[in-house]
């Protein structure tokens, strides 16, 4: 219990200050934090409820959008709007931003990996100074065109490659990685670039590409083999429990959170 982290988007219907309560009462120690629940109350008040209620952030979700492209289709800057949430995630005592780094632009997948590269390489020292790891999170392919153009956990490796492991690293998503041949490989690969991991199960059948996470336990997904992985390269950080799940989403607060309790302990934690 000591290492599972409550992912926000989990509990959606919480509120930033329910979320930290909701933890503190159920003996959960870490929250991985959104950016829009932050600015509802803001950051130094964010930072203030967390030491009030002696619960840490495993992280801040989210920075990147360097290619442009969001699933809005709005173009962004996202250099600009990184910097921001780097300014954030120190404010709040978290360590690590976790980066979506934008879809296709101009349909040019090359150039738009590219992009990402060079904003990494722009922001990373901004970061280093500021305290704060810039973590990228590479996403299951069928969210490429829209949201993030690094599909696999060697392609975010290859960029966090070019900057000392204590900036840039990488974050372990199950429900994006589970499925690629080359997985355990890669995590060991990754080992000290390892900035966080995530679980969740898959839906079956995926009928939407972004709301088709359950919580561990419900799907395919072998989440002991996966943190023994991590583990193995490493990684004894936080666990975030990341579920996207309208279903979910409908239940009070204080039930979705034991329900989280009980897989990660059922499905995740050691025996």
């Amino acid at each position: 219990m000591n290492r599972l982290s409550l992912n926000q988007i989990t509990t959606k219907r919480w509120s930033l200050p329910e979320a930290v309560r909701g933890c503190a009462d159920q003996g959960v120690e870490w929250i991985g934090l959104w950016r829009d629940k932050i600015a509802e109350v803001g950051a130094a008040e964010t930072a203030r409820l967390l030491a009030e209620h002696g619960v840490r952030a495993s992280s801040v979700c989210r920075g990147g959008f360097f290619t442009g492209v969001t699933p809005e289709g709005a173009e962004v800057d996202g250099v600009a709007g990184t910097r921001e949430a780097i300014d954030e995630t120190a404010t709040v005592g978290a360590d690590t931003l976790v980066l979506v780094v934008g879809g296709i632009a101009g349909g040019d997948l090359a150039a738009s990996r590219q992009r990402v590269a060079d904003a990494v390489g722009e922001l990373a020292p901004y970061a280093a100074q500021r305290g704060v790891r810039l973590a990228l999170e590479p996403l299951h392919p069928m969210q490429c065109a829209e949201r993030s153009v690094l599909s696999t956990l060697d392609q975010a490796l290859e960029i966090a490659q070019e900057h000392p492991s204590g900036a840039v690293g990488v974050i372990v998503d199950e429900f994006h990685v589970w499925w690629d041949p080359r997985i355990e490989e890669s995590i060991a690969k990754a080992a000290d670039r390892i900035a966080g991991f995530h679980v969740c199960d898959q839906q079956v059948p995926i009928t939407d590409g972004l709301m088709a996470r359950s919580l561990p336990g419900t799907g395919p997904i072998d989440h002991r083999r996966l943190r023994s992985c991590v583990e193995a390269a490493g990684y004894d950080g936080p666990i975030e429990v990341e579920v996207f799940d309208a279903d979910l989403w409908q239940q009070p607060g204080d039930e979705v959170l034991r329900q989280v309790i009980a897989a990660y302990e059922e499905h995740v934690a050691p025996r």
